[in-house]
């Protein structure tokens, strides 16, 4: 049997030859044409990619993808690579912000002098970084929990007067999913003003019948970069929106890890989600309605001045509050990287401690470094992660990382009542972070993430408390581990794909 008896691979090879002898040159000519071809279309899409400005790694990898996978490199790049995106910004409701803020500004002024100096310019730098202003809050709750999460947030609900704005990248249409949507359902016959943004791929399983009541009763929905061409001609399918955000009235706000989902809900599942959550009175909650109606209107294309006429219910006069808070984004529309800069700044800026907890920690080499160097200078280093995570390849990637933690000092937690999804950062006993955004790649630097610091001990006591209770869950990872050699080479693998995850 010859290659020629193989079902369409005569026919297939009878047409190059044709091709070849018609081509001018020969075979020569031919080979020749296609690597100058090869050779035009690597150096077009090489310059592409250079002119991301991307890191030196990420761009030489995708370059050499191109190269090996001509066609299919270019599918994959078009549709999962790196894009540059931009969102309006609401320069009439930022500026009627500034002034309201300004009670703010003068109280905090006066407090400065007292901060240390490693506060002020972390303050300072998450201002810069995010193009939001330091602000305060009459009233700051760690919920732990869905369940406290859950009833503070219907509680807020039900006493709101003129808007519920949420923004969420899983809302489920589960039990905990259907009673919320009823609840907004009867604020937006009531005339209260309901507008929801849900992430298209996280809440993929909400649909128009489960939404019809919602509309039909008045209020608004969005879906956050659907995973298909639109109005857009390349689909934004790596960039979700993983914020979770609800604000009422502008004056209480909410931000965390908890999604809207039974998974988070230990009254519904034994097994539920353990994590945490946040509950803001006051001034700090305009910026969270900043972030959610920039995303609305970038979703959307409602238009900003529609919106921005209604700036006296949306940012309502507060009185300044003892709390100092500050609200933090990131994301694709901002290289900046802000919650990632003041994560790293916060733990190189530490003295006593840094407590991390995180479900998906996958550190690059900023995040690493400044852990080791802060254990190794005789910082309280510890980290805490679930045993084992909803990803698989996550959790492998994790194990990688932690032998040169340890080694450096750093002690390495592992929880395992159930699936950790807490991402909190303790910073000595005045800097505590809690928001969307994990310890890794994917938070820092693909997703669209809000994270919310509050200097002083006001969340950063119970949130030492509930560190501490966390661990009592869970067992230190030891030095010198003997793992089977496949585990440690799957481990290993796995962390090559750390950029992505």
């Amino acid at each position: 049997m010859t290659l020629e008896d193989i079902p369409g691979l005569g026919a297939l090879s009878a047409g190059y030859e044709n091709l070849v002898r018609q081509f001018p040159g020969g075979h020569d000519g031919f080979v020749t044409a296609l690597s100058a071809a090869w050779g035009v279309y690597i150096a077009v899409l090489a310059v592409w990619i250079i002119l991301e400005k991307r890191a030196p790694v990420s761009t030489l990898s995708w370059i050499l993808s191109m190269a090996l996978l001509p066609i299919l490199g270019y599918v994959v790049y078009y549709f999962l690579g790196p894009q540059r995106l931009k969102k309006h910004r609401l320069k009439r409701l930022r500026s009627q912000a500034a002034l309201h803020g300004e009670t703010d500004f003068a109280g905090l002024r006066e407090r400065a002098s007292d901060a240390p100096q490693s506060l002020r310019q972390l303050a300072q730098l998450g201002t810069a970084a995010c193009d939001l202003p330091i602000a305060t809050a009459t009233q700051v709750d760690l919920l732990v929990d869905g369940a406290q999460a859950f009833d503070a947030i219907f509680e807020a609900i039900r006493a709101a007067r003129h808007h519920v704005h949420l923004e969420y990248y899983i809302f489920e249409p589960d039990r905990i999913g259907t009673a919320l949507r009823d609840l907004l359902v009867e604020k937006a016959r009531a005339g209260v003003q309901v507008r929801l943004l849900v992430d298209a791929l996280g809440s993929k399983r909400i649909g128009q019948r489960f939404l019809a009541p919602l509309t039909e009763a008045g209020a608004q929905v969005g879906l956050f970069h659907q995973s298909r061409i639109g109005r857009r001609w390349r689909p934004v399918i790596n960039f979700r929106t993983h914020r979770k955000i609800v604000v009422c009235d502008g004056v209480v706000g909410f931000t965390g890890g908890i999604n809207i989902t039974d998974e988070e809900d230990q009254r519904t599942r034994p097994d539920a989600y353990h994590d945490v959550h946040l509950r803001i009175v006051g001034s700090a909650v305009r910026l969270l309605q900043m972030t959610f109606l920039e995303d609305w209107v970038y979703t959307t294309e409602e238009r900003p001045r529609d919106i921005a006429q209604h700036h006296a219910q949306l940012l309502p006069p507060t009185e300044p509050g003892s709390h100092p808070v500050q609200i933090l984004t990131s994301g694709p529309d901002n290289p900046r990287e802000g919650i990632h800069r003041m994560v790293v700044a916060g733990i190189n800026a530490a003295t006593e401690r840094v407590w991390l907890t995180t479900p998906y920690f996958v550190p690059g080499e900023p995040g690493l470094m400044a852990l080791t160097s802060a254990a190794l200078r005789g910082v309280d280093v510890q980290v805490l992660v679930p045993r084992r995570s909803d990803s698989a390849i996550v959790s492998a990637a994790a194990r990688s990382y932690f032998d040169e933690l340890i080694a450096a000092g750093v002690k390495v937690w592992e929880y395992r009542a159930g699936m950790l999804h807490s991402k909190t950062l303790l910073i000595d006993d005045n800097c505590a972070f809690i928001g969307t955004a994990n310890f890794d790649n994917r938070s820092f630097r693909l997703n669209f993430e809000v994270c919310a610091v509050v200097y002083g001990p006001v969340l950063a006591e119970p949130l030492a408390r509930q560190f501490t209770a966390d661990l009592l869950a869970a067992k230190p990872v030891a030095a010198m581990r003997r793992l089977p050699f496949l585990r440690k080479l799957g481990d290993a693998t796995a962390r090559l794909f750390s950029p992505v995850l």
